[in-house]
């Protein structure tokens, strides 16, 4: 190897080394507001000003400005010999939390549960199990979104959050106009369910999720959707699926083991009227595992977080004709695939 190659592979390895760091930044910025306040002022606004109105050190907040500026999430204006920021439009879209796109609440998730969750992932690796309080003494992530009103909240909007920005290309994938009563099994609060009757208006839809999620599901709909969205309190795993024409499964089955995957999958088919289906949406992995990455990830934070991973294609079409599904096409999105099962 070459000086030169050496360089560059050490540049690679250096660039890894401090990834967290771009996240805790950003993540860091999300949580003083410095975006959200910036956004609401119209206005370029100076280091100082931002540090009196976000009760900052002036010195600190400044090194966080300019690690942003570096990130081209700000902008950075010199009048006068004073410094000046505003947010780019990646950062409007994507992280002032008023956005109708905002991925505010998935960096506070990340934040607050996956970045410390993660620090257990040696011993996770070791164990072979996924975290738990009784092993590691940090709770796992059912424990943790059920916990209390604001971390139910902040789950919520962070599930939510992807629909906005993704929900119609996966809901386009297939023609779903044939299946005018479809049920979102596990759609939390309603994302998904929006999405869907944003493209398919005379589509009636039934959010099936635990009874926690109720009352956060009354707070998420308009009005005007009360008729073509509602939201029906069930354990996925004890009780009877609602009956529909078609079922959704959007990043729900890579929390569950196989047998989970198949136990909920037939209670589906068995549910499933002749002629409907079940639609699947994952992050799937290549057929020889060399990637995606962020398959990769997402399968390292299931082995953290719940007892479930991330599967390949042929692994999805096993399990749905295990469960009697025998007609199932695939199509893959910008991140996520999607799979249609018939009955």
């Amino acid at each position: 190897m070459s000086s030169t190659e050496e360089i560059k592979t050490f540049q690679t390895l250096f660039k890894y080394q401090h990834s967290f760091i771009t996240f805790k930044v950003i993540s860091t910025a999300c949580e003083l507001g410095i975006f959200d306040l910036l956004r609401e002022s119209g206005e370029l606004l100076s280091s100082g000003t931002l540090a009196e109105h976000l009760k900052t050190s002036p010195i600190g907040l400044q090194r966080l400005l300019e690690a942003c500026v570096g990130l081209k999430l700000l902008t950075l204006e010199w009048k006068d010999g004073k410094d000046f920021y505003g947010n780019t439009d990646f950062t409007n879209l994507y992280l002032v939390k008023s956005s109708p796109k905002s991925q505010y609440y998935s960096m506070k998730f990340y934040s607050e549960v996956m970045y410390p969750s993660m620090q257990h992932l040696p011993e996770v690796v070791r164990k072979g199990k996924n975290q738990s309080s009784s092993i590691y003494g940090t709770p796992n992530v059912f424990e943790i979104i059920y916990r209390s009103k604001e971390e139910l909240q902040t789950s919520s909007s962070f599930l939510n959050e992807l629909w906005p920005v993704l929900g119609r290309e996966v809901l386009s994938a297939f023609d779903l106009s044939q299946f005018p009563l479809i049920c979102d099994v596990g759609g939390n609060t309603g994302g998904l369910a929006k999405e869907l009757i944003s493209l398919y208006p005379k589509c009636i839809v039934t959010i099936f999720d635990l009874s926690k999620l109720a009352e956060t599901f009354k707070n998420h709909c308009l009005p005007s959707e009360d008729s073509q969205i509602t939201f029906h309190a069930g354990d996925f795993f004890k009780d009877p699926i609602p009956e529909a024409d078609l079922y959704i499964l959007a990043r729900t089955l890579h929390d569950w083991s196989d047998e989970g995957c198949l136990q909920l999958l037939r209670k589906v088919y068995q549910a499933c009227k002749p002629g409907g289906g079940v639609l699947i949406v994952e992050m799937l992995l290549d057929e020889d595992k060399r990637g995606p990455s962020t398959a990769h990830f997402y399968s390292l934070l299931m082995l953290v977080l719940t007892e479930g991973k991330e599967r390949s294609a042929t692994e999805f079409n096993v399990l749905l004709r295990k469960a009697g599904f025998q007609k199932i096409e695939l199509k893959k999105g910008s991140l996520f695939h999607i799979i249609l099962g018939r009955k």
